[in-house]
């Protein structure tokens, strides 16, 4: 559930409020009881969850390993890069 940001048009007094998406906005100010509006928020971080979220990141291949990095048949003692 995200966090909305508040701020009463009568005060100025900003407030959170954790709800869900599907709730109604908040109408009153909880400090005066003036009209509140909801502010546009700078953005959610977005949580992964189940077995895909923690999948380790794919590497490319070292040289001189089973693979080469370069696309030869044969391992490379150093990396063509670094010659």
């Amino acid at each position: 559930m995200p966090t909305y940001e508040y701020e009463c048009r009568k005060c100025a007094h900003r407030f959170e409020k954790f709800q869900k998406m599907t709730d109604e906005p908040v109408k009153t100010c909880p400090q005066c009881g003036g009209p509140a509006r909801r502010l546009i928020g700078t953005g959610a971080a977005v949580i992964m969850k189940g077995a895909a979220s923690h999948a380790p990141a794919r590497r490319t291949p070292q040289c001189g390993r089973e693979k080469t990095c370069c696309g030869r048949d044969t391992p490379c003692d150093t990396r063509p890069c670094d010659q």
